[in-house]
């Protein structure tokens, strides 16, 4: 059991490799021949790379913009709750700091991502 606690993450990983390939063999059943690669995600239009990171994107977006705006009410309550404590309010301070940094991150990743596949497809 110790072993298993100690070396989780590597299982993890070594049954993803596993089972990685098999998935991908037999992903659509019969649509599939056998001994095969099929793309197991092209049934949800995705059928190319660009297609994939905007697929990617786009639920990372959908899933952390909510996220941010929790964050920035959770630095509202934050700043309420200091009451002129000054190292409370030096933590909410900072709490808006690197929720607005990881709001920047989020949107700059999906505007670079835009500007590149813009790019790659007037090519």
């Amino acid at each position: 059991m110790n072993f298993i606690k100690k070396n989780w993450s590597g299982l993890v990983l070594a049954i993803f490799a596993l089972v990685t390939p098999f998935s991908l063999l037999y992903a659509n059943g019969d649509t599939c021949p056998p001994g095969t690669i099929c793309n197991p995600i092209a049934g949800n239009g995705v059928d190319s790379i660009p297609a994939l990171i905007k697929m990617i994107l786009t639920g990372m977006l959908q899933i952390g913009i909510p996220i941010v705006a929790l964050a920035i009410i959770y630095c509202g309550f934050l700043f309420v709750f200091a009451r002129g404590n000054s190292e409370k309010i030096t933590h909410a301070k900072d709490a808006l700091l690197y929720t607005l940094i990881g709001a920047a991150i989020l949107l700059g990743a999906w505007a670079i991502a835009q500007m590149i596949s813009a790019t790659v497809l007037s090519l």
